[in-house]
């Protein structure tokens, strides 16, 4: 069969490509275009379209950015025209994904949606364009399929596929301990690792903010998850000369050799508290779009530890709050205070056991081709 999928960001690439890796053990004829990642690519798929030209973060950014994404548009559905998909498989990415179901359902093209739009967030107006577009839904955070219920809308909730991709790396990882200091040339003090997102708009406010504090604590080195689709002498214009290490495709192993970690608002705060790493969550945007949001956000926290667990687990500084005092007093407190240390690696044990097992990535790729195959007989 053949299989048209969109991701837009790095988190929607790396469980991309878990899914299409599932997707072809149980179809061995299966071609995947694509619009995405690295990983994705390294999975089989032609890649049309990279996620790095497609990340705008918050409303003025995305309104200023509107001709690109037209053309983004229309150049995807021309492509999916070409390409005569079986199914088109949509990964998160809502503001594109959304109107693209949109068109596909009225083209009479199967739409099949994995990751749910965080619509419980914000916007939940858009459940109703989801029961009318998308033929199947598959959800990865056990609250979505009680959101979903409330209004009539049937959903498949397969677990975290976060889970599985830390699993697998922890089975041929080779960078623990001595080896990732030795491999990324850093000396023997404790690391802190920064996580200040993968789009250039955030990279550049997060790693400002984060980077405010290092001097604040010299026995420790604080190392930089840079990613593979933004070029390094980006992050050394903001790092300057400051004594600052920089990794790149590397997130994990890093995460597994830190005592605590700053991190910006996104999967990656899930990511960190499921690689049991204290951590600070960290946001930042331009005014007019934190504005924007205070008015239609309707949840109580930004950080997906929080809004799985149903409260604070971990810190949030937000806007005003993520200020260099705010900083140093709560990663002070994450390196010092044994107790807040020890409270959140029990709160991380509940968090996992909460998200259920693993194997999201194949239970999603066999109901996928069960749906599939029903349609075909």
């Amino acid at each position: 069969m053949n299989y048209y999928i969109i991701a837009g960001e790095a988190s929607g690439d790396l469980h991309a490509a878990n899914l299409i890796k599932a997707l072809k053990k149980g179809d061995s004829s299966a071609h995947f275009r694509a619009w995405g990642g690295d990983r994705m690519a390294d999975q089989g798929a032609e890649v049309v379209k990279h996620y790095k030209y497609l990340a705008f973060m918050g409303f003025v950014e995305v309104i200023s950015n509107l001709s690109t994404i037209f053309k983004n548009l229309k150049f995807c559905k021309e492509d999916i025209i070409s390409f005569h998909p079986d199914v088109l498989i949509l990964v998160d990415y809502p503001g594109f994904n959304l109107r693209i179901a949109k068109w596909a359902h009225q083209m009479g093209i199967k739409v099949f949606y994995y990751i749910s739009p965080q619509i419980w967030a914000w916007k939940q107006s858009r459940v109703k364009e989801i029961r009318q577009n998308v033929d199947k839904m598959f959800v990865i955070l056990p609250f979505e399929k009680d959101f979903y219920q409330k209004f009539g809308v049937q959903v498949d909730f397969v677990g975290h596929p976060l889970l599985d991709a830390i699993q697998e790396e922890n089975e041929i990882r080779l960078l623990d301990g001595d080896n990732f200091k030795v491999y990324n040339k850093l000396d023997n003090r404790p690391i802190v690792a920064l996580l200040p997102g993968s789009r250039k708009q955030e990279i550049t406010e997060m790693l400002h903010q984060m980077l405010s504090v290092i001097n604040d604590f010299p026995d420790y080195q604080f190392v930089i998850a840079g990613v593979n689709s933004i070029n390094e002498s980006f992050y050394q214009k903001i790092i300057g000369t400051r004594d600052v290490k920089l990794t790149f495709g590397k997130t994990h192993d890093l995460l597994n050799n830190a005592v605590a970690a700053l991190v910006t608002s996104g999967t990656a705060t899930l990511e960190t508290a499921l690689l049991n790493v204290p951590e600070v969550v960290c946001y930042k945007g331009s005014y007019i779009s934190y504005l924007i949001a205070r008015q239609v956000i309707k949840v109580k926290y930004i950080s997906l530890v929080n809004l799985i667990m149903d409260r604070l687990v971990v810190k949030e500084l937000i806007q005003v709050d993520l200020n260099r005092e705010n900083i140093r007093k709560e990663l002070e407190l994450l390196l010092f205070e044994p107790t807040k240390r020890q409270k959140l690696f029990d709160d991380y044990k509940s968090l996992q056991q909460i998200l259920g097992g693993h194997g999201a990535s194949e239970k999603a790729a066999d109901l996928m081709l069960s749906y599939l195959n029903q349609k075909s007989k």
